[in-house]
């Protein structure tokens, strides 16, 4: 058994299909039309058959509610990892990503998080190599 697809909710489909793929550097796997929505997953370029990101509607009403009091705790959607954090922080925010926490150093890990722009914090993370 593996993971095949995850997701997050997102305010609107097209402005995170272009946050994914033109911000951050996902790739497109799936756009499928779906009446007013569509089935819209992106993956990694380092790993395209890999996990699959699905960027899902908000629509339902409970998703609302449960993502501004993740927002709120400061509590991300959803977790990627990287090589270098400090790097990739830097890359982003000259991409005009906006960080809710720095770069940090959490022991094993080093972690930051960012705002997606369509509801959702996101957390990158660095595993720190053991001696």
């Amino acid at each position: 058994m593996r993971i095949h697809l995850s997701g997050v909710f997102v305010d609107d489909q097209q402005k995170a299909l272009r946050f994914y793929t033109e911000t951050l550097g996902f790739r497109v796997k799936h756009n499928i039309p779906l009446g007013d929505h569509a089935w819209i997953t992106v993956v990694s370029e380092e790993a395209p058959e890999g996990t699959e990101l699905l960027l899902e509607p908000a629509d339902h009403p409970a998703v609302g509610p449960f993502r501004r009091a993740l927002v709120e705790d400061g509590i991300p959607s959803a977790s990627f990892a990287v090589d270098d954090v400090g790097a990739e922080h830097e890359r982003l925010v000259a991409r005009g990503v906006r960080f809710v926490q720095p770069p940090t150093d959490l022991g094993s890990v080093i972690s930051a998080v960012f705002d997606d722009s369509c509801g959702n914090l996101i957390q990158i993370t660095e595993e720190k190599r053991q001696p």
